[in-house]
């Protein structure tokens, strides 16, 4: 590798490691657990590397990748790290009930999402739950959904107040967002920086260092109202294109992130 690229992707990876650093610091995770982990995502990715290379994938060969010995790649390869599924599967799920109450006439009154009622058929909340849940159950969905702040319960029904599902109440949850936004966000960079221009995905980013103070407020306002407003868009344009069932054809999964940063602090800007 090119001494100039050495340098320059070391202090690239120690800019993004600093604030995950600090998440790990706050809930106590060591450096000797965080190396560990390290280990099994070459491990994990040198498998995933080879075959995209075409090859087979074997432990001799991701230990000769990764420089790791071959019985610590079997081991980390056998190893089960899928803490976090549950939380991702919830998640998914709960926007998933929330998309389809937005954009399915059947849930709809005058193109709005219509209060819905706790029991029955037809237009209700359990129907809703019932066609784009899986196997959660209404009342399940109902607490998770009232919890995240999405849903209030009004007499006998339920009413969807917040589009947005944003569950930021548990460390599960937290974590969840951690990982899979921060991961598709560097996935997405990742892949732009080998991409032909024409196969790059969307990134860019607007920022400005002379904002005063006192505007803060009113552009993070903005810019919450205007990205949901576009966010919310693009959702109703996937969910009518969404595969009525899994073997109707191949599925893919696509995402798009917005996300709002500020910094007050003259170090944090440097």
């Amino acid at each position: 590798m090119d001494i100039g690229i050495h340098q320059a992707l070391h202090q690239t990876l120690l800019r993004l490691l600093r604030p995950l650093v600090r998440v790990m610091l706050n809930h106590g995770i060591s450096q000797g657990a965080f190396a560990d982990i390290s280990r099994q995502a070459f491990v994990e990715e040198g498998f995933t590397h080879m075959a995209r290379a075409g090859k087979r994938p074997t432990v001799s060969g991701v230990a000769a990748l990764t420089g790791l010995s071959r019985k610590e790649v079997k081991r980390l390869n056998e190893s089960d790290v899928n803490a976090l599924s549950a939380a991702s599967q919830r998640r998914n799920r709960a926007i998933r009930v929330i998309s389809g109450w937005m954009n399915d006439p059947a849930f709809q009154t005058s193109g709005q999402p219509a209060p819905l009622a706790l029991e029955g058929e037809g237009m209700s909340f359990p129907e809703v739950v019932k066609r784009y849940s899986g196997d959660i159950t209404p009342a399940a969905m109902l607490s998770l959904l009232v919890e995240s702040g999405n849903v209030c319960i009004d007499g006998d029904q339920a009413i969807l107040e917040k589009k947005a599902f944003i569950p930021m109440d548990t460390p599960m949850d937290r974590l969840n967002i951690l990982g899979t936004d921060a991961g598709e966000l560097i996935e997405t960079i990742g892949h732009n920086m080998l991409a032909k221009p024409e196969d790059r995905y969307f990134q860019r980013k607007v920022s400005n260092a002379l904002v005063p103070r006192h505007a803060l407020g009113d552009f993070r306002e903005l810019s919450n109202r205007r990205s949901q407003e576009l966010l919310e868009e693009y959702d109703a344009w996937l969910s009518s294109r969404e595969l009525k069932e899994p073997d109707d054809g191949d599925a893919a999964y696509v995402a798009v992130g917005i996300y709002y940063v500020e910094h007050t602090e003259p170090e944090a800007t440097t």
